[in-house]
């Protein structure tokens, strides 16, 4: 994409909007935005209107959109058309903090759960009882994910989810957790505690317009005022194999030993893309000076 995001940012009707609904926090999101995109290789050709309203989103509940933080991400995905689009998408961190807000919290927070605490289980009030382990706990294997809230009022509740209820809520509800790649992939850990902690939230406790719109545009692409959740497409299963396939072939590229070998895949890649036929080249010239 030609233009910049300091370009547009600078469009009169974009200045407009962000001024609008910022104030004085104006300049200070029109930075970050362009630090944002500026480290992300994906972001800088990502359509600007969807990443636009993504940021404006975070900035509207006051929450960073510096990965690194945890609060908030601005995700890019790829559309069936080739247009990289961007998704709004809640971190525990965030939802954390809407929740302290808000007023109603006396204490929020979410752990893992590992082999051997879990002690008890009421299955008529729902709630577990933990032991904690004190020693050598980072080796014992996580078991699941518990999320507990106290509210000012006095109500109390933990929420826990096992790992593999939180692999089959992912795989249900990301399209890219099915293929294999994106943040439920990248750092389970962080997915995991987001989803008790938001699950928890939206379940039980008192619901303000912040966390209304929060809960409703995580994992949202915004565009005119409408939450799609793209993400949550059923996915294709030729389209699935067809990725699994070309898996296969990179594996096997980047495995091969001698010519002859790498050659058993050159019919498979002949229909797909340069960069396929690009990784398979490398890897020839790789091999053929290997065997100079």
């Amino acid at each position: 994409m030609s233009q910049s995001i300091v370009e547009y940012m600078a469009i009169a009707s974009v200045k407009n909007n962000i001024q609008k609904t910022l104030g004085q926090k104006a300049p200070q999101f029109i930075a970050s935005v362009a630090s944002l995109v500026n480290s992300s290789e994906a972001l800088l050709d990502a359509d600007r209107k969807s990443l636009m309203s993504a940021c404006l989103t975070a900035a509207s509940l006051d929450l960073p959109i510096n990965p690194n933080l945890g609060f908030a991400f601005i995700i890019p995905y790829k559309r069936k058309d080739g247009i990289t689009v961007t998704q709004f998408q809640m971190g525990y961190k965030g939802f954390i903090q809407l929740a302290m807000r808000s007023g109603q919290f006396k204490t929020i927070n979410v752990t893992d759960v590992r082999a051997g605490e879990i002690e008890d289980y009421d299955r008529l009030t729902g709630e577990y009882t933990f032991v904690w382990l004190t020693e050598n706990r980072e080796t014992a294997p996580v078991q699941g994910y518990a999320a507990y809230m106290e509210l000012t009022n006095g109500f109390k509740k933990t929420l826990f989810m096992y790992t593999k209820e939180l692999n089959t809520h992912g795989l249900r509800f990301s399209k890219s957790m099915k293929k294999g790649y994106g943040l439920w992939k990248d750092d389970f850990d962080a997915m995991a505690k987001k989803t008790v902690i938001k699950l928890l939230i939206s379940k039980y406790a008192p619901m303000t317009v912040e966390m209304q719109t929060a809960t409703l545009a995580d994992q949202a692409v915004i565009e005119d005022n409408t939450n799609n959740y793209i993400d949550n497409e059923p996915v294709d299963p030729k389209e699935l194999a067809h990725e699994k396939e070309i898996e296969r072939i990179k594996k096997h590229i980047a495995a091969s030993k001698t010519i002859e070998e790498l050659e058993q895949c050159y019919d498979a890649i002949l229909d797909e893309d340069e960069a396929m036929i690009m990784l398979y080249q490398n890897k020839k010239k790789e091999l053929g000076k290997e065997n100079e």
